[in-house]
């Protein structure tokens, strides 16, 4: 009787693991996609305008604010022209770089931030989690995330 060699663990409990929790971030996503489409809706924005409001969080350059929105520079270089149209941001000369602008938003881009921000905040998925348990997804995704 010839007796095979032991088969290596299996990686199957891993995997079974990250796809659920795979799935699980990806769901949350979604759902915040959609409550920050239906919020922005209500304010006559795109979900894309919402949140480089959202993330106007001061005085930035184009390339701050696409990287918080986590798209390419052209992209929010698109979504800020409509937003300058509307009278809601302004391209500024950057105080210490020439060849930059900075993005301010106007008086009104302020007033309609903060109706954004008081909407996002109603009914948000994460509206069940304690601020405690806020901070602990926050850790825990940062943990996650590879940054170059």
């Amino acid at each position: 009787m010839t007796m095979s060699p032991p088969s290596p663990p299996s990686s199957e409990p891993q995997a079974v693991a990250e796809r659920e929790l795979c799935g699980l971030v990806n769901g949350l996503a979604q759902q915040i996609a959609v409550h920050v489409r239906e919020r922005a809706v209500t304010l006559g924005l795109t979900s894309a305008q919402a949140t480089a409001l959202r993330e106007l969080t001061g005085p930035m350059t184009m390339r701050e604010l696409a990287e918080r929105m986590s798209c390419e520079p052209s992209n929010a270089t698109f979504i800020v022209d409509k937003l300058e149209k509307q009278g809601l941001i302004e391209r500024r000369p950057h105080p210490t770089d020439r060849r930059a602008k900075q993005l301010v938003l106007t008086p009104e881009g302020n007033a309609l931030r903060e109706r954004l921000l008081e909407l996002l905040v109603q009914d948000s998925p994460l509206a069940g989690l304690t601020a405690e348990q806020q901070r602990t997804l926050q850790d825990l995704l940062e943990r996650a995330i590879v940054r170059p």
